[in-house]
């Protein structure tokens, strides 16, 4: 998947992706590393100039097409992907500062000047160079950091410390008695890079933006990200590939579960990363501060870039590691862009203390809105909140709203768009949306194949609350394989038998029916022959017994069915239907389950101790690299997690979002619960008090790490069924 998600965005990827194939294939620019690294201009720039697509954000009053940083991000991706060569990323850098904080009269003179093809470089620092006031502006002097695109650009954007303030301006590059341009071999052989030393510079002030270097930093950071999205996809890509036809004992390397697991989870940290970039280019159209939160968030995606282009190199073996190899160059390029944005752990730091004050908003904007359904919903919460929950709970469901995607009389037939609406008003009127817990998995199984008698015995009650469900599938010695459950369902008058044990069983102690897979033919393949039960806990035969936890709870259960009698008429579909219906999705499933909408998001700053001497000061420092740095993979895991929720909205085929989601929140979870272990020090030697709820949080990790199966299965189904691996 890449940053494009509207039809138009996906028609200008293609379209990039294209152009990039035909006037900059790869061999072209090896060919050209030379004149590269020295700024000379190729035809691909030419080319480039002729589509367009360099000035795609620049307004259209000065010849640009007026998109946004989201077109911007696309175009950026997919060049990269390509690994498009020359002043692409430095001159829209440059533009966009310019088209936004620039002067009415410099942007005036300059932007034009881009549309036409000039090239430009902006600086991401001030460090190195500083101005004094002088009459009727600013002297600069000093040597700055290297700036990507130096030796080419016709235009510099550069910062310098002034007292008390940040002074960013643009000048002409060619003021060459004042600019003296050292050109440096550059790590990214597709791009040059220099340092450049001022000489007393005279900047008028009609030359200077308005503009300060956090945002100068944020702006970088965001494009770089989704030039490090194409990277990264690049990367995972190319080893996939190759992991699908290189050989080793007889069989492709994919095969190898090793081999598999390393695929899966590069394809999930190159998902991550787009989300990432994504995010940040969305929340450029916000407030400041939900782009500075967001920007900060994603340059997280360039260090990651850069492993993933090192995971690339080593999965391709000794053949990775040859000049000859293009991968190389992609891991160059992240390798470039990392370090061109500062030192990395500064934005970690950045973001665990923006994310004390600003949690990410992202503004849904539904263009196909059902008419009056939200003043309705808005009236019915209204008159919900005044009720007794038992009451309120009764009156929702009545109503169609404890699961409105559900059919009616149960629901409201709600789409996904209507669903957003009416989560959004549940979060407006402070109200909680029912929740059936297992019964989510239970209830869209009844009504897709159960009986009407079915539907009515079961969906009502269970919205109203009367009923309470658990799930009757895992065994002993079928977890994560299912198929080899041996619980067994025996015809009897009027109804099956059914005998066995089940295990890791949530509520089953409060629960009153459960959802069993019981195996009705034992002579037929283990997938087949199995069926779907409701079964009456309160049955005679029924067994509970809690199964105390390493955390000392009692969330789970042990349980025996020995001879529990099951009528006919709770036998759900056909006798052997069971693993079909186990494995049923509906098309209309609850939005949120997958995308946490209408959940407060966890923020890890909140985890943070107060400390106040010198030596905890300096601790408090390292927490909050590794603060920021899980902050940055929640914000991104939420950012797929919208992009999967943009795509039901609109009726988009499902992606691949749903599978890495789970993989993400397995690695965020211990991540957090890891990290805030660390925060406490002694006190979480103890269960009581304060401090002893981080233990507690990080003992009852294994039921996030196993529930719906473990991370090694998860990565198998990515393996496998998404990247196709054989199996």
């Amino acid at each position: 998947m890449t940053i494009a998600l509207t039809p138009n965005q996906q028609d200008l990827a293609e379209a990039v992706a294209g152009f990039t194939a035909r006037h900059a294939p790869i061999a072209a620019t090896r060919a050209a590393f030379g004149e590269l690294a020295a700024g000379q201009p190729q035809p691909s720039w030419h080319a480039l100039v002729r589509q367009g697509f360099h000035a795609l954000h620049l307004p259209e009053s000065a010849g640009g097409d007026g998109a946004g940083l989201v077109e911007l991000a696309v175009v950026l991706e997919q060049a990269a992907f390509g690994l498009f060569p020359g002043p692409l990323l430095p001159t829209v850098l440059a533009g966009q500062l310019i088209a936004g904080h620039a002067p009415a009269g410099l942007a005036a003179r300059l932007l034009p000047r881009l549309v036409a093809g000039a090239t430009a470089a902006s600086a991401v620092t001030a460090a190195g160079l500083r101005a004094v006031r002088s009459v009727d502006g600013w002297r600069v002097s000093g040597e700055g950091a290297p700036v990507l695109g130096g030796p080419s650009a016709q235009i510099l954007i550069l910062g310098a410390q002034a007292d008390g303030r940040t002074v960013w301006f643009a000048t002409d590059a060619g003021a060459r008695a004042s600019i003296e341009v050292i050109s440096a071999e550059p790590v990214d052989l597709t791009r040059d890079v220099a340092r450049l030393i001022l000489h007393d510079l005279a900047v008028p002030d009609e030359q200077v933006l308005d503009v300060d270097q956090d945002r100068v930093r944020d702006l970088a950071a965001a494009l770089f990200a989704a030039e490090a999205a194409g990277v990264a996809r690049w990367c995972q890509r190319a080893g996939l590939e190759y992991a699908k036809v290189r050989e080793q004992f007889g069989q492709a390397i994919g095969s190898f579960q090793a081999i598999k697991h390393k695929c899966a989870r590069l394809f999930a940290r190159s998902q991550l990363i787009t989300a990432a970039a994504w995010d940040a280019a969305v929340a450029h159209g916000q407030d400041p501060g939900q782009f500075a939160l967001a920007a900060a968030a994603a340059a997280s995606a360039l260090p990651a870039a850069t492993d993933l282009g090192l995971e690339t190199v080593t999965l391709l073996g000794g053949i990775g590691y040859t000049w000859e190899h293009d991968v190389h160059l992609y891991w160059r390029r992240a390798v470039s862009l990392q370090t061109l944005l500062g030192p990395a752990a500064a934005w970690p730091r950045r973001l665990a203390e923006l994310s004390r004050a600003t949690e990410r908003r992202h503004d849904l904007r539904l263009d196909d809105e059902p008419d009056g359904l939200r003043d309705w919903v808005t009236e019915t919460l209204a008159e919900a909140a005044a009720m007794a929950p038992d009451k309120q709970r009764r009156f929702l469901a009545e109503r169609g709203l404890a699961a409105p995607h559900y059919p009616r009389p149960y629901g409201i037939e709600a789409s996904p768009a209507a669903q957003v609406v009416i989560l959004q008003e549940f979060e407006r009127a402070g109200l909680a949306q029912p929740s059936t817990t297992v019964g989510e998995w239970a209830l869209p199984t009844i009504l897709a194949h159960g009986t009407e008698e079915q539907r009515e015995a079961f969906v009502g009650p269970t919205l109203r609350g009367d009923l309470v469900w658990c799930q009757l599938f895992s065994e002993p010695g079928a977890g994560s394989d299912l198929a080899s459950l041996r619980t067994r369902a025996e015809k009897a008058d009027g109804g099956w038998r059914l005998d066995g044990q089940k295990v890791w069983t949530s509520q089953a102690a409060e629960a009153d029916w459960a959802i069993c897979l019981a195996r009705t033919d034992p002579g037929a393949p283990k997938h087949q022959g199995i069926s779907y039960f409701l079964v009456d806990m309160h049955s005679p035969g029924v067994e509970v017994r809690p199964l105390r936890e390493a955390n000392g709870g009692y969330l789970f259960n042990e349980v025996f069915l020995t001879g529990v009698f099951v009528p006919d008429d709770r036998l759900v579909g056909s006798p052997g239907d069971g693993w079909r219906l186990a494995r049923t999705t509906l098309g209309n499933e609850r939005v949120n389950i997958a995308t946490g909408m209408g959940r407060r998001p966890v923020r890890p700053v909140d985890y943070l101790p107060a400390l106040d001497d010198q030596a905890s000061r300096e601790a408090l420092a390292q927490m909050m690299t590794e603060c920021g740095a899980v902050t940055a993979d929640l914000l991104a895991f939420t950012a797929m997690s919208q992009r999967l929720l943009l795509r039901q909205i609109a009726g988009l085929q499902q992606g691949p979002e749903a599978s890495v989601l789970k993989v993400a929140a397995a690695w965020n979870a211990t991540r957090l619960q890891q990290a805030v272990l660390s925060w406490q020090g002694p006190d979480a030697a103890t269960i009581d008090g304060t401090n002893g709820a981080a233990s507690q949080r990080y003992l009852s990790l294994p039921p996030t790490l196993i529930g719906g199966g473990t991370m090694e299965i998860q990565l198998n189904v990515i393996a496998e069924r998404v990247l196709g691996l054989p199996r």
